[in-house]
């Protein structure tokens, strides 16, 4: 596994960064899935505070985003969303996605994995874009003793539960961390870059393991940048196979 980046190598850091622009609340403010193929080629950049030898340090994974999905909450959009957390309304869980965009909505998945959303739309309209993959380029060291599993690095954020645990936020205590502003919670700090324009090399299709139609081609709302490699696998959700077959 490569060793993690100095965060302090400026001009390593402003390659990574060229041709982005950090994220607004204003770019972040329409619905999921028209804001979802936006993330694209952007990175999400999280700083934890660590202790080596008695001494707090701050250390820095950043991603770039090759995989993302859109939900959409209850009465946001004109179609009605079966996948979506917030699909009945607000509860405890999903308060984040009701919030400002550029808020991070950080759940847990199958008890064990941390997932992270940008949250999208206006105050008040519930909705998040799932960052299901990316490429770790900076920090792969630290990303790697947070993912001892991955075999390649390639695999260190490949699928969402991946990347959560790749870049160190955790439900609950981060859930609601500010991406725009990039204020401290928790001991961490996140921060979002966008491109500035939408990439030419962006395919779109189902959701990945989501039950029912809202898995299938009704909801094309899983966007990939084509070819790369970070990219998850494709799998069908419970009854979406079924779904899909008898609207075809």
């Amino acid at each position: 596994m490569p060793p993690a980046r100095n965060s302090g190598d400026s001009s390593a850091r402003a390659t990574d960064l060229a041709g982005l622009v950090p994220a607004t609340r204003e770019a972040l403010i329409g619905l999921p899935v028209e804001v979802a193929p936006r993330l694209l080629g952007g990175v999400l950049e999280v700083t934890t505070a660590g202790t080596t030898s008695g001494e707090t340090i701050r250390e820095t994974v950043a991603v770039r985003l090759t995989e993302v999905e859109a939900y959409h909450g209850a009465g946001t959009g004109a179609l009605p969303d079966p996948g979506s957390h917030a699909r009945m309304g607000r509860t405890a869980r999903n308060a984040t996605m009701w919030g400002e965009p550029g808020h991070l909505y950080v759940y847990l998945s199958h008890g064990i994995h941390s997932c992270v959303n940008v949250v999208c739309g206006p105050t008040g309209a519930a909705g998040g874009v799932l960052l299901r993959g990316g490429e770790v380029i900076e920090g792969a060291g630290l990303a790697a003793l947070r993912r001892p599993a991955a075999k390649t690095p390639r695999d260190l954020a490949r699928g969402p539960g991946r990347l959560g645990d790749a870049i160190g936020l955790r439900h609950p205590i981060h859930d609601g961390i500010d991406a725009v502003t990039g204020a401290a919670q928790a001991g961490a700090t996140a921060r979002l870059w966008l491109p500035a324009s939408v990439r030419g090399d962006i395919v779109t299709g189902p959701r990945v393991g989501v039950a029912g139609v809202a898995g299938t081609d009704a909801f094309p709302w899983r966007f990939w940048i084509d070819g790369d490699p970070t990219v998850s696998p494709f799998r069908w959700g419970r009854g979406a196979a079924d779904a899909a077959a008898s609207s075809s």
